[in-house]
């Protein structure tokens, strides 16, 4: 009997329930005393939303469960993970859209995904839906001491410094608690899995949020411009190592260009895609343009190649002139 007691005083210690957390910060959250009308309704709209989650989860369980779904009891972490990949891509494309309604429902296949992972987790008693709910929550008061706390923090800028300065305090706390690992550092915890131009924005976000970064834009492009002259040189050598120079000065060509669209506030992965679209659209109007001549583009010479690009270009702007009247 006493060792249970202390067993449900860890768990107690280790999970606080959100209702408590979110008790203890309502004068935080609130700057004015809530009017008991308000604190009906939004007592109400929590209770609604709270079922609605509670079916959700309860969804997932029965698919899981025996007699459930036999596609879904197959799943495990790793045969997920390209579908968690897949989701989160047609959110972003969601949003490039700006259709709402294609919003709403990848932001609903994106969070089955997370109920799916913390079912498995649960089944094999690791944790549940409830333990990543308090984990974020409390991640987030604690990240927001200038909310939460003391701290004051003047701008957004302010707001990322401290944000990577508490970052870094917990990456040395964690690596404190295990000996055999070395010092933390600020880069720790970026997942080396993430795709090449994924892993160099985050790399260089995180050192410009402590102040590691370009005076202005005109050093970037001064930067862009030597590595253009580095490529070229490395494709001028004639050494047994020109290969693998090449390649090292293609790297730091490419690693310029995700830093200086991070300087310039645009997402580097955002700004491809959409290239890459222009680019589909353009090639995809040669093709039209060669068979309304009864060619396929394939039989065309170079230089009729260039021409039709230039005229696929003229097209392409003359329509969006169109869409934009």
């Amino acid at each position: 009997m006493a060792s249970r007691k202390a067993d449900s005083k860890r768990r107690k210690k280790r999970f606080v329930p959100l209702r408590i957390q979110s008790g203890r910060h309502a004068a935080a959250l609130n700057r004015r005393k809530p009017s008991p009308t308000e604190r009906s309704s939004a007592a109400s709209a929590a209770f609604r939303l709270g079922r609605k989650f509670e079916k959700l989860v309860a969804l997932q369980a029965r698919l899981l469960a025996p007699g459930g779904c036999p596609w879904d009891r197959e799943q495990s972490h790793q045969s997920l993970r390209s579908y968690l990949l897949e989701e989160a891509y047609e959110v972003l494309d969601a949003i490039d859209s700006n259709d709402r309604l294609k919003l709403c429902e990848e932001l609903g296949d994106l969070l089955l995904q997370v109920v799916f992972h913390a079912e498995l987790a649960r089944a094999s008693g690791q944790f549940d839906i409830g333990h990543v709910i308090e984990s974020i929550h409390a991640k987030l008061v604690r990240r927001h001491p200038h909310v939460f706390g003391r701290r004051r923090a003047r701008d957004a800028t302010e707001v990322l410094r401290n944000w990577e300065q508490l970052k870094s305090s917990e990456r040395e706390s964690a690596a404190g608690s295990q000996p055999n690992r070395g010092p933390s550092s600020l880069l720790d915890g970026i997942p080396p899995t993430l795709p090449a131009l994924m892993e160099a924005y985050q790399l260089t976000r995180r050192a410009a949020n402590i102040g590691f970064d370009w005076d202005n834009v005109d050093g970037l492009l001064e930067k862009l411009r030597e590595e253009v002259a580095e490529l070229r040189h490395a494709l001028g050598s004639r050494d047994t190592s020109s290969s693998h120079r090449i390649e090292e000065e293609m790297g730091d060509l490419l690693f310029v260009a995700v830093n200086l669209a991070r300087f310039l506030g645009l997402d580097p992965e955002v700004a491809l895609k959409k290239a890459n679209r222009k680019f589909v659209a353009r090639f995809q109007e040669m093709e039209r343009l060669m068979m309304d001549r009864g060619r396929r583009l394939a039989e065309a010479r170079r230089d009729e190649m260039e021409r039709l690009w230039e005229e696929s270009k003229f097209t392409a702007a003359r329509g969006n002139l169109r869409l934009a009247r």
